[in-house]
């Protein structure tokens, strides 16, 4: 049921100099970006089409890939937003009788590089240990020398702005207009099932290119805001901190996810990091400090919160910690309805434990209309 793969030979070099051969599936050619891996056995079309991939080259760790194939309806964008992927093995037949395609038409048709027949254990391990670095895919290129010229071409990700990339042109419209509650998204590259979680709760949202004017942003009238999950350095987005900052002046309920999250902190003077290797995955636990439960998370991000800079932010209160490494998960203002989770409560295809973040937030919404 999907197309028949030649067995083209193709090359991946890391920025630290290792290389490893393996097998093209998908387009051909050469593409490059910031290594990283998904932990998660499912939703591999939901994780190529998440914008926050943006300039990243993806290591799924499942031991196969594609074998329930590709789904229209499964996408959180318009397409697929990684640079290249990295497999061990790829299925060219798929089980799923409801599905559209093969996910090797799906690469081939998206322009996406693609090696496998790679061992992938070895290398998560490797960026685990080492860090989060560029790396370069190539069909055309053997050799390391040609190989380093291309990498030297992939930016940097630490101070790198992608979200205006990816955040759309013209603003739009979802849900029932006469809704009595009014949702403002900021979009820095929102996911489809973030809004349509909005949606789902009555609410009638419109969102907004990345560098609307908060000026803009209050002539939908909002009853509250929503800052979107996204690519790159937030710490790169002046532009965006202003914003966020504006709307926690006006004093009105802001929910912000993944970028949202750090750039609420970033708003407070609470200072971002790049992390070693990022989360990303369907199983990271988070424990909620304010009711002392712990919930099995969905994560994208490569960028965290500086815990110390939170702990000393005495208007802001930690909500969230991941059980894995401590890091910051969640927080909240003190004296404004603000809160943000660095993780991603609509999680699809899953696990949903987080979803009651959105009922939260129009909790929120509706006690300060």
């Amino acid at each position: 049921m999907g197309a028949n793969q030649t067995h083209t030979p193709a090359w991946l070099l890391l920025a630290d100099g290792t290389k490893f051969t393996g097998k093209s599936y998908g387009a051909k050619g050469t593409a490059g970006g910031e290594i990283c891996f998904n932990t998660g056995m499912t939703g591999y079309q939901e994780v190529f089409t998440d914008p926050s991939y943006s300039g990243q080259v993806l290591i799924m760790n499942n031991a196969y890939t594609g074998n329930y194939g590709v789904k229209d309806v499964d996408v959180e964008s318009d397409s697929v937003k990684i640079n290249a992927l990295i497999c061990k093995n790829i299925a060219n037949k798929y089980s799923r009788m409801t599905a559209d395609d093969s996910l090797s038409n799906y690469l081939t048709e998206n322009n996406i590089v693609t090696i496998y027949d790679i061992d992938t254990r070895a290398l998560v391990q490797h960026i685990r240990n080492k860090g989060a670095m560029n790396c370069v895919i190539s069909t055309e290129f053997s050799d390391t020398d040609q190989l380093q010229a291309e990498l030297a071409k992939v930016p940097d990700m630490d101070g790198l702005e992608l979200s205006s990339q990816v955040s759309t042109k013209e603003a739009y419209c979802l849900g029932d207009e006469n809704a009595p509650i009014r949702v403002a998204v900021v979009d820095y590259g929102v996911k489809r099932n973030i809004l349509r979680c909005l949606t789902d709760r009555g609410a009638y949202v419109k969102v907004f290119p990345a560098k609307t004017t908060i000026d803009t942003l209050n002539e939908f009238q909002p009853h509250g805001y929503f800052i979107s999950n996204g690519p790159g350095d937030p710490a790169s987005m002046e532009y965006a901190v202003d914003t966020v900052k504006n709307i926690i002046a006006a004093g009105k309920p802001l929910f912000g996810i993944c970028l949202g999250h750090q750039l609420v902190a970033l708003a407070n003077g609470i200072s971002t990091f790049k992390m070693h290797h990022g989360h990303r995955g369907l199983n990271h636990p988070v424990k909620n400090l304010m009711t002392g439960k712990s919930e099995i998370t969905t994560q994208n991000h490569g960028f965290g919160v500086e815990p110390e800079s939170v702990k000393n932010c005495s208007g802001v209160t930690i909500t969230h910690v991941n059980l894995n490494d401590k890091s910051i998960e969640g927080i909240k203002m003190n004296d404004k309805p603000v809160f943000s989770v660095q993780y991603h409560p609509e999680a699809t295809p899953g696990p949903h434990d987080s979803r009651y973040l959105f009922d939260d937030f129009i909790k929120l919404i509706k006690e300060n209309m």
